[in-house]
């Protein structure tokens, strides 16, 4: 993605202006988020969103926009990162490993407050919208303990899940500047579709590399997913098959046992379960890119495209 395409200098600048505080722990955690940087797939969505609708011109509120969605994914990293009990993020140490839970859980709440005073001089839609990503983030992470705890692993309550924790915020990034700019109700929907079925194909991505990826290439040991007894798509496809008791056996014991880890890899590269989640991954894509066609031809909309027809191809 060039510069011209998204002003990310100018994100990053406004983002540090926001999380700017008198209190030197929320000024580290803010800096630290602005320094360790990420992919910023979300506030690209949203700049790029903004131009397909406005024919390239970039609209007055959207840098705010963007960090407004930041925020909100970032903010739901720090209490990730405390609920899944991580060492690090993007390479760094998370907040609570550096400065407790009280610390971290606050720093988050101050990410969301920062957004609500910028939400303040957006349309009253946009505070729901925001609200409704939020609540989402919120059951998707909850429901995903229930799950593991009830041992109810099935497609439904897995695509509830990953929507909650990821898709639900990418849609919320594509389909903000068309709510900002009052478009139509076509274009909204157009682009929430897209946002949905990039960020489901997101998250499936990111839960195979988490079980079949290469260590050294996505920078973490393979199947932590397994240990936090996360039922994700390529392990439900193999509690479909002749596997399935053991499979399920290892989940519930949280890959504890020796080698259990090492199993589920066995046999998933046994019944080819690699390609049949990336057949999945790349079917959502194609939802994504054909839900934009509806929108008109531009350089833009075709970087959207570009952001989902990658997915498939992720190795991080």
């Amino acid at each position: 993605m060039t510069a011209s395409a998204v002003p990310l200098a100018e994100f990053e600048a406004r983002l540090r202006e926001v999380l700017r505080s008198k209190v030197e722990f929320i000024e580290v955690i803010g800096e630290d988020l602005v320094a360790a940087g990420g992919k910023r797939v979300r506030p690209a969505i949203t700049y790029l969103a903004s131009k397909t609708l406005g024919g390239g011109v970039q609209y007055v509120h959207d840098t705010d926009l963007a960090v407004c969605v930041e925020l909100l994914h970032s903010a739901s990293l720090l209490h990730d990162d405390l609920i899944d009990d991580s060492d690090t993020r993007r390479g760094r140490e998370t907040a609570f490993r550096k400065f407790g839970n009280v610390v971290s859980v606050m720093s988050g709440d101050f990410m969301l407050s920062r957004l609500l005073v910028l939400l303040a001089a957006m349309p009253p839609s946009l505070t729901r919208a925001f609200g409704e990503a939020a609540s989402a983030v919120c059951e998707g992470e909850v429901l995903q303990f229930q799950v593991a705890a009830y041992g109810d692993y099935t497609f439904e309550n897995y695509l509830q899940v990953i929507y909650g924790k990821t898709a639900a915020v990418f849609e919320l990034a594509a389909r903000a500047p068309a709510l900002l700019r009052g478009t139509e109700a076509a274009a909204v929907d157009a682009l929430a579709t897209y946002g949905r079925e990039y960020g489901l194909a997101f998250q499936m991505q990111d839960d195979l590399l988490d079980l079949l990826g290469d260590e050294t290439t996505i920078g973490k040991p393979v199947g932590g997913d397994l240990r936090e007894g996360k039922a994700t798509l390529p392990v439900l496809y193999l509690l479909e098959g002749q596997h399935a008791e053991e499979v399920r056996a290892i989940l519930e014991r949280r890959a504890e046992a020796e080698g259990d880890v090492e199993r589920v890899r066995e046999l998933a590269a046994r019944h080819d379960i690699h390609a049949r989640a990336r057949q999945e991954i790349i079917r959502r894509a194609r939802l994504a890119i054909e839900a934009l066609h509806t929108l008109p031809p531009s350089p833009d909309r075709d970087r959207l495209e570009a952001y989902a027809a990658h997915e498939a191809e992720r190795v991080r």
